[in-house]
Parts: C-alpha cells; sequence; structure tokens
C-alpha cells in the first residue's frame, strides 16, 4: 500500500515541556490505523500537529506527498474529522447539523443534499431527521457526531475515542461503519481506550509515549515483542506457599498470583502447562480445570508504558 501521511522528525514543545519528541509515523492509503497512548503521551498533539491546527517547532508532515499547512485546502477536504466530544449546534435538527458541516466542504446544494441524505442513511438516522440534539440518546449522537464528520465523503478520517459512553450495540453499529467506510475507500486513523476495539478493527497499530513511538505493528507482531506469552489460569484448592514458589522458579514463569482456588501464571514461550500440571500432580494436588490463554493488546499496551495512572 502506498503512503497517504507521512510525519518525519516532529517535534512539539508547550515552552520547558515536549510533547512530541522527533516523532515519525507513516499512514497507508486504505489502511485503519490504531494510534494508542496513555493520557499526556502527545497523541492528540500528534494528530492535532498532522490537521495543521496546531504550530510545530521542528519536522515535515505531508499528505499524498504535498506539505500539510493551514492554507493546504484541497488537502483539508479531504479528510474528515469525528472528535471525542459530540460536536454539534442544539438549535439545528439532526438533519441541519449534518447539512451545515457538508455545506463547510460542498457548495453545490443538490450534491449536498445528496450526500447528507447517504450519511443519513449510513448512520441509520432517517427515523430522527428533524430531531433535535437534545432528544436524542447518548448512542443516536455519537451516530450524528459521525454523520457530520464524514457527509463531505473524506479520503482520511480520524476518528478520536467515537464509542464514548455508549451501549454495545451502538459502539457494534460503530465499528461496523468504520470498517464499512474502509471498504468504500477511506483511510481511517483510530484512537480509543477501549483495547479490544482497536484490536477488532485496525490492520496495523501505533503506540506513542512521551512524545516518542515506542513499538508498532500489527496485533500479532505486537504481541511478539512483549514477554509474556502466554496466561495460565489452574482451577486447585490448598496448594501451598512453598509449591507456589517452586511454580514461580519454573523457566519461562514471570509472574504467579494464588488466591486459595485459582492459580494465575503468566509465562512465556515453552510448554509451561504441561510443566505446571505435571509439578501439582507429583504433589498429589486435585486440578478441576484448566485454561490457557494468548496475550492481549491491553496486555501489550501495559507491559509497554507501564501500568501507573496517568493524568489527563
Amino acid at each position: 500500500m502506498s503512503e497517504i501521511i507521512k510525519v518525519d522528525g516532529l517535534v512539539k514543545r508547550y515552552k520547558e515541556l515536549i510533547a512530541v519528541d522527533n516523532f515519525s509515523m507513516t499512514v497507508n492509503e486504505g489502511e485503519i490505523l490504531g494510534l494508542l497512548g496513555p493520557n499526556g503521551s502527545g497523541k492528540s498533539t500528534t494528530i492535532n500537529c498532522i490537521l495543521s491546527l496546531l504550530e510545530y517547532d521542528k519536522g515535515t508532515i505531508t499528505i499524498r506527498g504535498k506539505e500539510m499547512s493551514p492554507k493546504a485546502y484541497d488537502l483539508k477536504r479531504q479528510i474528515g474529522v469525528v472528535p471525542q466530544e459530540v460536536s454539534v449546534f442544539e438549535e439545528l435538527t439532526v438533519y441541519e447539523n449534518i447539512d451545515f458541516f457538508c455545506g463547510l466542504y460542498i457548495e453545490d446544494k443538490e450534491e449536498r443534499k445528496k450526500r447528507v441524505q447517504e450519511a443519513i442513511d449510513f448512520v441509520e438516522l432517517n427515523d430522527f431527521k428533524k430531531f433535535r440534539p437534545k432528544k436524542l440518546s447518548g448512542g443516536l449522537k455519537r451516530r450524528l457526531n459521525i454523520a457530520c464528520g464524514i457527509a463531505h465523503k473524506p479520503k482520511i478520517i480520524f476518528f478520536d475515542e467515537p464509542t464514548v459512553a455508549v451501549d454495545p450495540q451502538s459502539r457494534n453499529k460503530i465499528l461496523e461503519g468504520i470498517e464499512q467506510l474502509r471498504k468504500e475507500g477511506a483511510t481511517v486513523i483510530y484512537t480509543s481506550h477501549y483495547m479490544e476495539e482497536v484490536e477488532q478493527i485496525a490492520d496495523r497499530i501505533i503506540i506513542i509515549d512521551k512524545g516518542q513511538l515506542i513499538a508498532q505493528g500489527t496485533v500479532d507482531e505486537l504481541k511478539s515483542m512483549i514477554k509474556k506469552s502466554e496466561i495460565i489460569r489452574i482451577e486447585a484448592k490448598g496448594i501451598s506457599d512453598e509449591d507456589v514458589e517452586k511454580i514461580r522458579k519454573l523457566d519461562n514463569v514471570f509472574g504467579v498470583d494464588y488466591d486459595g482456588k485459582i492459580l494465575r501464571i503468566e509465562a512465556g514461550n515453552g510448554n509451561n502447562v504441561v510443566k505446571v500440571i505435571t509439578l501439582l500432580q507429583e504433589k498429589g494436588y486435585r486440578i478441576k480445570n484448566v485454561y490457557s490463554e494468548q496475550p492481549t493488546l491491553n496486555d501489550v499496551f501495559l507491559e509497554l508504558t507501564g501500568k501507573e495512572l496517568r493524568d489527563d
């Protein structure tokens, strides 16, 4: 796939604070790229620089090989943004909101009318066209927010936490819509704190922390970067502290927790389940159930960025 966005050596400072530190990334045409990072990692600043909403200190940003700038209107017309906060006009109806935002890019009334209706169809808001936002549920407001961002049919779409505070049904609908937009030719940059969403829809993932790129790749490639490759849960009562310690000292075992009933083991590559079961059976413990799980994207994220709480 060809590059559609290229960020090279981006630096953004706020006085003494370096928010983005020599950050580089590419986005390939037609992909869904997950952009992840803890609070304060620099991902929002990076996006705002790409959109030319912020000036930056060093680096270059190009879209389709052209330098992005505040006056690059030909490039901006190709971009759609769905912000985390629902950004619509409360005094306008659903239809009027979408028409307003589409009108920022499409002057021809007939063409705009067609695109507004297509956006309404896409997010399934036909029954709510005359409603004002205050009468919509949280999920419907999110879908209106998406319609406002995509009505002009952008080729590049930024989604910033589009499923915050919505029910599971609305979340699934939004994710299905994003995948459909990609099928129709859009390139998507997706940020979220819901790791399972990113794992579900992203072709490739970039993790940023402290303003720097710390990892990138497919979900499987990221999982291969961490030492933990397996989580084993064994249901067995009465395991002694001494035997728990023996399990902790086995090769490729990185963490062991035991609550008196469930033994939880974090392990790397190796025949770990067999080793642990053999040790427990030799000691005469009765094993009821054994579960083995592969690490999740959340496990990768926490290992690479740490588990400490971050301020917003």
